[in-house]
């Protein structure tokens, strides 16, 4: 179930239950042995990496207990042409600060050498700085790992195992990689080493960023008490499984999540948002604005338009899958979720920010699909709501929320996910034709701007 705040209700539910149970008076909380800061996907968002370090640094100050710092993977972007040009000198600034904050891990994913291509290059320069890498990718080229998939850190007077595990969707790797990569599907390495990956650990800490679906097949093989950390569908949630805490700690830097393992054996997790307005590191904020105003062309400074109002990265989703269905003519538009990076902010959006929010560009394809289909679709669209563990897909899609009453219902979404079908709509059986004259980025930006106009 999900980790929630008890109720008021709940809580004077207890406060009865004493006068019937008299050993509860009294009773200690449990102590913190250690806390995790935990972040995934952070996709050179550069707009809040000054205001995360920042807030790692409060976190560990305020509170006086052993710290580890993990980065479930993708911490650079390709579609960020700062990062491209600057060789993610931003990115590789905040990994520099983090060792000296506390322990810190990177278990590898799929974006990681979306600027090194070699990702051999990528780990030995993470391993200088001083952090430690996990990742169960091996190099075609030499048959070895990239990276020891598990490794043990100091945690005070305990000790963390960690366990880091990549996807194996290679089409998600850059290209030019791609034959360099070998990975195992996660689940099924998990199944045949984590028991022994884990024999003697004292705490736990396992790193996937294969995906919710492979994630459920390993959660089981944990042992309780364990934390669980997710990554690669830019979700953000917590789920109490025992004693452990399996968690998903959001995307582009908006949120990062903190795990505290107790001295009852639990694990409790809570995620924290990380505010464009919050505090910032000094010397990271100034790396930032000096890279920024060093390699953004005057093209990409170009305001495209404005937003009304900021919207959250759920809502922008379905606010560009509505505009999708408006162009193409239909009466419902999709779009994946990790074609968007983040929610649009409010005001004035520059090229550079908007290709942050739609990350990749393409066709508009449209197809025709029975009514039961479309509540089939839109019943696993939208997964940042709260839902139950076991209806989470991994990949999903954003959707319009207008219920068509029509049978059959005309739908369009994205080339991507008309290829990606089975990911995205759970069926193989859909025909799509391209919707002439539609493009993705472009379709999106008249959804959510007003073009030559304030808010």
């Amino acid at each position: 179930m999900p980790l929630v705040t008890p109720s008021r209700r709940w809580l004077l539910q207890l406060a009865g239950a004493t006068a019937f149970a008299p050993g509860l008076i009294g009773m200690k909380r449990a102590d913190v042995i250690g806390r995790v800061l935990a972040v995934s996907d952070m996709h050179s968002a550069y707009e809040r990496t000054a205001q995360l370090l920042a807030a790692f640094e409060t976190e560990v100050r305020s509170n006086p207990v052993p710290h580890v710092i993990a980065i479930d993977g993708d911490i650079f972007e390709h579609g960020n042409v700062v990062a491209v040009r600057s060789g993610g000198a931003v990115d590789w600034a905040f990994l520099a600060a983090l060792p000296a904050i506390a322990p810190t891990v990177f278990n590898l994913g799929n974006h990681d050498n979306d600027l090194t291509p070699d990702l051999a290059q990528v780990v030995a320069r993470m391993k200088s700085l001083g952090v430690h890498v996990v990742s169960t990718i091996g190099d075609t080229r030499t048959g070895a790992g990239y990276a020891d998939p598990s490794t043990t850190l100091p945690f005070g007077r305990r000790s963390l195992r960690v366990v880091g595990m990549a996807t194996n969707s290679l089409t998600t790797y850059p290209k030019a990689s791609r034959d360099q990569l070998s990975i195992p599907a996660a689940a099924d390495w998990a199944s045949a080493n984590l028991a022994g990956a884990l024999a003697g650990a004292d705490l736990v800490m396992v790193m996937s960023h294969a995906g919710v679906s492979a994630d459920r097949d390993i959660l089981p093989l944990l042992p309780d008490g364990s934390l669980m950390i997710g990554g690669h569908n830019h979700l953000l949630f917590q789920h109490r499984q025992g004693r452990s805490a399996y968690v998903h700690t959001g995307a582009w830097t908006a949120a990062y999540t903190v795990a505290e393992f107790l001295s009852d054996g639990s694990v409790t997790a809570q995620s924290r948002t990380v505010a464009l307005d919050a505090p910032a590191s000094p010397a990271l904020a100034d790396l930032i604005a000096a890279t920024l105003a060093a390699d953004l062309t005057e093209e990409e400074r170009i305001i495209l338009g404005t937003s009304p109002r900021a919207l959250s990265l759920g809502d922008t989703g379905r606010r560009v899958a509505a505009g999708l269905a408006q162009a193409a003519g239909a009466e419902a538009g999709f779009i994946g979720h990790t074609t968007l990076g983040t929610g649009v902010p409010a005001g004035p959006v520059s090229r550079y920010v908007f290709d942050s929010i739609v990350r990749f560009d393409g066709k508009l394809m449209v197809a025709t699909v029975s009514r039961a289909q479309f509540d089939g679709f839109m019943a696993r669209a939208n997964q940042d709501r709260p839902m139950p563990l076991a209806d989470r897909s991994g990949d999903f899609l954003y959707a319009s929320a207008a219920a068509p009453k029509s049978d059959p219902v005309r739908i369009v979404t994205t080339d991507w996910c008309a290829t990606n079908q089975q990911e995205y709509f759970g069926t193989t059986d859909l025909s799509f034709t391209e919707a002439t004259g539609l493009s993705v980025k472009a379709t999106s930006a008249a959804a959510l701007l007003q073009a030559g106009r304030t808010a």
